[in-house]
């Protein structure tokens, strides 16, 4: 046992919940030595999931630019001179037609996101009859529209929703310095609407973004001890863009992104942990570590919204050096 971790962090109790963590617990276990956290980190990934097996997930942009909102990453907002033109919501036929090319692509997960502060009742006609046919396909669903009420929540959970992603972004200290147009508690109202709409929720954030490592451990420790933790985990690595305010931040150093891979990890064994976004400034060892330390999802696909990411091509042959093989629908 690691002398400067309390024995009980992060543990089961003998009634199955699991142990509130603390910071102090939190910050102990990421700043371990890197062998030491990356060996306790496949420890938990191996006891919860097949270490050589990936979940694969398709993301499309079903509406792109015009948000009002001023995220300081964000290419799509309207605030920032990023160049990107704005559209209309995508026709269902378009949608089905991506959703059909993933799933023979061999995506179990299609991942729909909108550019809204929130969804207008005039838009939820579609974007039901958007999750119904990608449903009939035999994918998962995941969407991410902004923020949602009780009662969008659980219309979207009829309609046979599986995943509701809405990300944190940061810790509660340094999320002011990202986003001014919605709060902190805002988040997390909305992921309170997903859990009791009966929708398992798909909660991360981004790193890179000029936060302090307290911050990165911070951002999970919230997580970690939501009512219920995030099924799914995305840690999106920043890909600054021009015209957004953080476009020339300095990019997170590589053993510091893997180990919060490996705390989001140990901290929510039973999550998919996905690699996301800034895989494009990976080098294969870099993503072959994180692997390593616990992620097991990936967006497949050239683009992730609106940023690049790696050609599929890229993946297979990554994915055939490590022996690692997609998983199974069943297995999710």
């Amino acid at each position: 046992m690691d002398a400067d971790v309390h024995p009980n962090a992060g543990l089961e109790s003998v009634h199955g919940a699991a142990s509130r963590w603390s910071l102090e617990d939190a910050r102990a276990i990421y700043e371990l030595p890197f062998n030491d956290l990356i060996f306790r980190a496949q420890t938990v990934h191996r006891r919860n999931f097949d270490p050589n097996r990936v979940q694969l997930s398709r993301l499309l942009s079903i509406k792109t630019g015009g948000c009002p909102e001023d995220c300081g990453y964000c290419s799509q907002s309207a605030r920032h001179e990023s160049g990107l033109t704005a559209t209309k919501l995508m026709d269902l036929r378009r949608v089905l037609v991506e959703a059909k090319k993933a799933r023979e692509a061999g995506a179990t997960r299609y991942c729909m996101g909108a550019a809204w502060r929130s969804p207008k009742d005039r838009d939820m006609d579609a974007v039901v009859a958007m999750i119904e046919g990608v449903k009939e396909l035999g994918m998962e669903t995941c969407m991410t529209l902004g923020m949602l009420d009780l009662g969008q929540a659980q219309r979207l959970k009829q309609a046979g929703l599986d995943y509701y992603n809405h990300n944190i972004d940061t810790s509660e200290r340094y999320y002011n310095e990202i986003i001014t147009t919605r709060t902190f508690a805002d988040r997390l109202d909305t992921l309170a609407n997903v859990r009791d709409s009966g929708i398992k929720v798909c909660c991360g954030g981004i790193v890179g973004m000029g936060e302090e490592k307290a911050d990165r451990v911070d951002m999970l420790v919230t997580l970690a001890n939501l009512p219920e933790p995030p099924d799914s985990v995305p840690i999106n690595m920043l890909i600054p863009i021009k015209g957004t305010p953080l476009g020339d931040a300095e990019p997170i150093e590589p053993i510091e992104f893997v180990r919060t891979i490996a705390l989001a990890r140990i901290m929510m064994p039973n999550a998919h942990v996905r690699l996301s976004a800034g895989r494009t400034a990976m080098s294969d060892e870099m993503q072959a570590l994180c692997f390593f330390a616990g992620a097991n999802s990936i967006f497949v696909g050239e683009t992730l919204l609106t940023a690049e990411n790696p050609e599929e091509d890229k993946d297979s042959a990554l994915f055939r050096r490590l022996g690692i093989q997609p998983m199974e629908r069943s297995a999710l």
